[in-house]
This record gives structure tokens, C-alpha cells and sequence, in this order.
């Protein structure tokens, strides 16, 4: 089934306004959320709206947030999202980078008390028209295992770090510090397919294909699946995501981090800081040499890896090129939406009175 990217967009705003966001917040929200369906991260698109709807009726998510700064330095800046939509709270945050940066040289903030904030490319990549390179991250709920653990410690926690070209499109690599993401295993679940190897683990810490193993007591696996492969190097990138999106925002982290509305509902239990954190950051390319000079270097860069001898029917890429090459299709052709996505679209158009078109 298709639906068109534009009248999806308006269906979502719709759906946010109906629970109280502004007009503008909820634009902003739909952007976030729709754009990743454009670009082929199906898993953090609009399969995730109903989710959001969830928060809002169990009482995390202030659909009406009074953003607030806690401590600020000339470069960098502490946030209070004041539950809002992370969708709407990270995007702001990201504004606040690189309005330090376009001072400081580079802009650095820390949000606590937010919620889950959608890709994290889309923030990273605020930064690229102001000639500036994009830092985004965040972490999640307690779903991944440390190397040798049986316990689930770590979220997904994604980085995303996007750098400006002259002629050529942006880099952006966006990835999640484990082996997959856990929508991932979502789609795979309403598919009814076993995960590849190296993807998830059972409850007492053996190697599993289960789609299902995390509602069974297993768990995620960091990226490089186990030790032999660099599980423990995937196991310190998130580390590194959930210290600066939680410790040093003062937001929850490790396994007091709160849960979003997943494997059904789970509610939050004990915290230890503030909601979910983000850290998000900003860096003006002429702070450190002439940008039209990193421009052409930029250019150079992403040709000639382009142009990497390739092995026999493969294609070297660019990270961000696939995504961009979808999202144009996307744009013109409609999001592919499989039957589950569908069904709980229906029942938001049910519940808020509101008209859900497909192609």
C-alpha cells in the first residue's frame, strides 16, 4: 500500500494537533517523523506515530512544553524539554547549536527531560546550510546487552554526523551504536521473519534469530554482534551516546532511561535524572580554515570514494546516498506502508475524526 508523502505529512500534523500540539510544533513533529519514511527508515517513520499517541495518554508527553534553559556558556547550552515531543524539543536544540557556533565557532547542547526524538540525520543535517557540520545522538530505553552481559544496560543510542559539500550532496552517516535498530526487529516481527545472526540474544545470553527474543527476556546486541566481530567497539560508542545524552545532561541514563511505547506499553519506573536526553552539536566550518577550501576538499573526499574500485556488482557509496536517492523516489512515487502501519493509521483517523487516504 502507498500513501502520498504530502497528504501523510498533513495526516500526521493532524494527528498531533489533535492532542494538543501547536500548528507549528506539529508540522515540525511531522516533518521529523515523515521524512524518515521518505528516506527508508521505515522504522522510526510513522509506524512509530501511534506510539507517541501512547505517551500522551499515559502522561509523558507535554504536548504544550515550556523549553527552558537550565545553565548556558558561550558555546554551549543546557535544556529542559520540559516533556515535550523530542521530535519538536531536538530540532529547537539544534537551532541553539548553531546559533552558538555561528559565535563561538561551535555550539554544543545538552537537553534533558525530552522524549524519544526520531532520526537523528534529520537534526544533523540543520547544520549543513549554515556551512557548519551537524553532530546529533540520543539515547533509549535499556535494550541492548554490554559485551558478556546477559542484562540490558544500553539503548539503541544513534549517532549522526552530517558535513556540508560544495557540489556534491551532504555527508551524513546515521547509524545506531547496536547491530540494528529495534524497529528493525519490529517490521521483521509483523513480517513474521527470523532476525539475521548477530542481531538479537535469548535471555540467558545465547545467539538467537528470534524477532521476538526481546519480549521473551533477550536482548539487542551491540554493533559487531559479539566479541570475535567488535561487539565491544559498538558496545562503547553507545556507552559514549548515552554518558553525553544522559550523565551530562542530568537526564536519565543506562537502564533508568524511559522507555518509549515499543513492545506495548511499558510504563516508566524509578529515574534517576530527567527524562530522555539528547546531545546535539554544531561546528562552523571557518572556525577552523576557509570553508570554500573544506568545500572543494569536501568534493574531492566523497568523488573519489565514490569512485573506489568496486568488487563485481556492487556500488561503493557515500553515507546519506542511499537514504537521498530514496527519499526523491519516495517523494515522487508514495511511503510504502505494510498492513500493521496501516491499521493503527486507521485507528488514529478513527479515534481523532480525521480522513487517512491511500493510493
Amino acid at each position: 500500500m502507498q500513501a502520498d508523502f504530502y497528504q501523510l505529512k498533513q495526516f500526521v500534523i493532524s494527528v498531533f494537533t489533535s492532542i494538543g500540539c501547536s500548528e507549528a510544533d506539529a508540522e515540525l513533529a511531522a516533518d521529523v517523523l515523515v521524512s524518515a519514511d521518505a528516506r527508508g527508515i521505515d522504522s522510526h517513520g510513522v509506524a512509530r506515530l501511534a506510539g507517541y499517541v501512547r505517551l500522551f495518554d499515559h502522561g509523558r508527553l507535554n504536548t504544550k512544553p515550556n523549553i527552558k534553559i537550565l545553565h548556558e556558556s558561550p558555546s554551549t547550552i543546557l535544556l529542559d524539554g520540559d516533556r515535550g515531543l523530542g521530535l519538536v524539543v531536538a530540532p529547537k536544540a539544534m537551532e541553539i547549536a548553531c546559533e552558538k557556533a555561528a559565535l563561538a565557532g561551535t555550539g554544543w547542547v545538552a537537553v534533558q527531560n525530552s522524549n524519544h526524538f526520531g532520526i537523528a540525520g534529520y537534526h544533523a543535517m540543520k547544520a549543513v546550510p549554515q556551512q557548519m557540520i551537524g553532530w546529533a545522538m540520543t539515547h533509549a530505553a535499556p535494550l541492548v546487552t554490554p559485551t558478556f552481559s546477559k542484562e540490558k544496560l544500553l539503548g539503541t543510542n544513534p549517532i549522526a554526523v552530517a558535513i556540508p559539500a560544495k557540489e556534491e550532496p551532504a555527508f551524513l552517516a546515521d547509524f545506531a551504536s547496536t547491530a540494528v535498530a529495534y524497529g528493525k526487529l519490529e517490521i521483521l516481527q509483523r513480517k513474521g521473519l527470523d532476525t539475521p545472526d548477530g542481531w538479537v540474544q535469548d535471555k540467558d545470553g545465547n545467539p538467537s534469530n528470534d524477532a521476538f527474543a526481546i519480549k521473551n527476556g533477550g536482548a539487542l546486541l551491540p554493533l559487531g554482534g559479539d566479541r570475535e566481530h567488535g561487539s565491544h567497539k559498538g558496545y562503547g560508542l553507545g556507552a559514549v551516546v548515552d554518558i553525553l545524552s544522559g550523565v551530562l545532561s542530568g537526564a536519565n541514563f543506562g537502564p533508568w532511561v524511559p522507555p518509549f511505547a515499543t513492545a506495548g506499553f511499558m510504563q516508566a519506573g524509578e529515574t534517576v535524572g530527567k527524562g530522555t536526553g539528547h546531545f546535539l552539536g554544531a561546528m562552523r566550518v571557518d572556525a577552523f580554515r576557509p570553508t570554500e577550501h573544506f568545500l572543494h576538499d569536501m568534493d574531492m573526499w566523497i568523488r573519489r570514494f565514490r569512485n573506489a574500485e568496486a568488487v563485481e556488482g556492487k556500488q561503493v557509496l557515500i553515507p546519506g546516498d542511499p537514504e537521498r536517492l530514496l527519499e526523491i523516489e519516495r517523494k515522487r512515487d508514495g511511503i510504502p506502508l505494510v498492513q500493521p502501519v496501516v491499521a493503527d493509521l486507521s485507528a488514529l483517523a478513527s479515534r481523532f475524526h480525521l480522513d487517512f487516504k491511500l493510493d
